[in-house]
């Protein structure tokens, strides 16, 4: 729980990022999708080849693993377009019906127990992120049913970090994961540049400032999924699906710092029930801890 807490909160830089360089760096979001995964790439391969060890490039699961890619990238390339138009914050928030669907996924696929309790946390922790972003398709129009989507498709990828189990290791899973969405979005930029349309514009980076920011942006993204990958080896999906709820907290926060959007009284309402939402759920699995250990049977 400590890992994906940390991993939900160091993500969120990774969207600012993307965002500045859709508004400030005259990057379209395809673009910006494209060197994420390439930086990515450039940033866990060194790591593959020193510590991988000699399977590393063998992974046991090839095919389920670029299928996490393509996925992710799909779902990266939404985001990105959605931050792009949107404030971080709001996107979160109508992004936040993902742990709706990686719970019922859990529960109706692989058999995982999940509780009154839980659900009942999960609820609220949602009714806090409609709090945040006060959603209203009358003013986003159709941009704001591209979170939705990215919701979907990230619970898939997730869901399959899980169910695939561990035959590769999270270095391997992330760094071919990481080829299977750069191919992916790199064949989505060149079509719909070719098509015309604006958010897959193809372009270099305008500076080595922007360059660095990439850089980072790849950085962040490989390493952090590796902490969720090891996260979602160690508990159960419908354990830690909610603590992507922390990832508002960065949002905000660098939302309001880079680009002025300063939460009013409801947002800071809601971020307070999410993160205590999150609280709750780790509450209630250390009294289950504490009960299993405490039965005759263990």
């Amino acid at each position: 729980m400590a890992l994906m807490a940390f991993a939900m909160m160091l993500l969120p830089g990774m969207d600012a990022i993307a965002k500045y360089m859709a508004t400030y760096g005259g990057m379209s979001p395809g673009q910006v999708t494209f060197y994420r995964f390439f930086f990515q790439l450039v940033c866990t391969l060194p790591l593959l080849l020193t510590v991988g060890g000699k399977d590393a490039f063998r992974p046991k699961r090839p095919w389920m693993n670029l299928l996490r890619g393509i996925l992710h990238g799909g779902a990266s390339l939404l985001f990105f377009a959605a931050v792009k138009y949107m404030p971080l914050a709001d996107v979160f928030a109508i992004y936040f019906v993902e742990p709706f669907i990686l719970t019922a996924m859990s529960a109706a696929f692989l058999g995982e127990r999940v509780g009154w309790r839980r659900w009942l946390a999960i609820a609220v922790g949602f009714g806090g992120a409609l709090i945040v972003i006060q959603p209203s398709f009358a003013v986003f129009g159709m941009t704001s049913l591209l979170p939705v989507g990215c919701a979907f498709l990230f619970s898939l990828y997730l869901f399959l970090n899980r169910a695939i189990g561990e035959g590769d290791s999270p270095l391997t899973m992330q760094t071919i994961s990481g080829f299977g969405g750069m191919l992916f979005i790199g064949g989505a930029l060149i079509l719909g540049n070719a098509a015309g349309i604006e958010d897959f514009e193809l372009s270099l980076p305008e500076s080595g400032f922007a360059l660095v920011l990439l850089l980072i942006l790849g950085g962040l993204s490989g390493y952090a999924h590796m902490l969720v990958v090891r996260a979602f080896r160690m508990a159960p999906l419908s354990l830690l699906a909610p603590f992507q709820y922390f990832e508002i907290i960065s949002a905000t926060i660098l939302g309001y710092a880079i680009f002025g959007d300063f939460p009013d009284m409801w947002k800071w309402v809601g971020i307070s029930i999410i993160v205590g939402s999150g609280l709750f759920i780790l509450w209630r699995e250390r009294v289950n801890s504490a009960r299993r250990a405490d039965s005759p049977a263990a």
